[in-house]
Parts: structure tokens; C-alpha cells; sequence
């Protein structure tokens, strides 16, 4: 049998199982996933397959997410692909050693999403966002963000 996803069957999201299918998310899906973590440190990676530094970092995030696990880091990766390119996005999620929950974004008003994280941020990728134990957004890196700078603002919350 496989398993659930952790949040798989939040209002919002679709129904998955992990690696099988990216979770479909939304405005409200977004809010719970980073709510329902309270406790945890929460890194959230905004990429997408045909970004190259998205492709470059991802990987790093991985490895960093999995030694940070056991002190209370999650990281959540969600994929600004098209829907038709799920399955190309779900593999490199894979082949990148991603273990944590992995989502589609599939907002209602894009403009929207991307001004709530942040009013600086255009949507461009990759985009990193940090929030504390408490779901409190702490700081959003745009662009290629200097992993050992995500890192120090990690292990500083945890």
C-alpha cells in the first residue's frame, strides 16, 4: 500500500500519493500547509523544471532539508509548471531526493499569490520562503539565494 502524503487531503489540494502525482495547490491549500506545520521550521522552494537555477539548487535543498529534518526543519516544494507537465516535474522531484510533500500551484489569481508572500517578489524563480515554529513568514529569498546564507537563517530558527 502506498502513503499518503502528509496534507494530501487538505481543502485545496487534490488528493495524492507521494511521488505519484504533485498535490494540486491553491491560495487556501498554501495557507493551511503552512499552518498545519506549526512547530516546524518551514522552508518553501518555489521552482519550476524549466528554470536552470531551480534545477541547480534543488537538489542542495534536498540534502539540506534531510540533515535538518531530525531538528524540526520540513521543506515543501512547489512547481509553478504547467499542469500538462506534471509528470516531468514530479520525476526531477525525485531524481533531486526530495522527500517532503511536493505541490503543483494552481492559484486562482497568480498576481495575487505572488504579492501575499511578498510585494517584492515578481513571481520570478527560484524563490525561497522561511517561516518559524509559529507559521510566521520570516524572510523570502528572490532569485538564487546563497544556500549557506538559507542555511544560517535555517539553523537560527531551529
Amino acid at each position: 500500500m502506498k502513503r499518503r502524503t502528509l496534507l494530501a487531503a487538505l481543502p485545496g489540494a487534490a488528493f495524492a500519493f507521494q511521488n505519484d502525482k504533485l498535490i494540486s495547490i491553491d491560495e487556501a491549500g498554501y495557507a493551511k500547509l503552512i499552518a498545519a506545520q506549526k512547530g516546524k521550521v518551514v522552508l518553501v522552494n518555489f521552482w519550476a523544471t524549466w528554470c536552470q537555477p531551480c534545477r541547480k539548487e534543488m537538489p542542495a535543498l534536498a540534502k539540506l532539508a534531510t540533515r535538518l529534518a531530525p531538528k524540526g526543519m520540513v521543506l515543501a516544494t512547489v512547481s509553478a509548471d504547467e499542469p500538462e507537465d506534471e509528470a516531468t516535474a514530479r520525476a526531477f522531484v525525485r531524481q533531486s531526493g526530495i522527500k517532503g510533500p511536493s505541490y503543483l500551484k494552481q492559484v486562482k489569481n497568480d498576481d495575487k499569490f505572488i504579492a501575499s508572500l511578498d510585494p517584492k517578489w515578481s513571481g520570478a524563480l527560484p524563490a525561497l520562503a522561511l517561516y518559524d515554529r509559529t507559521g510566521k513568514k520570516v524572510r523570502v529569498f528572490i532569485g538564487e539565494a546563497d544556500l549557506a546564507k538559507v542555511e544560517a537563517d535555517l539553523l537560527k530558527l531551529l
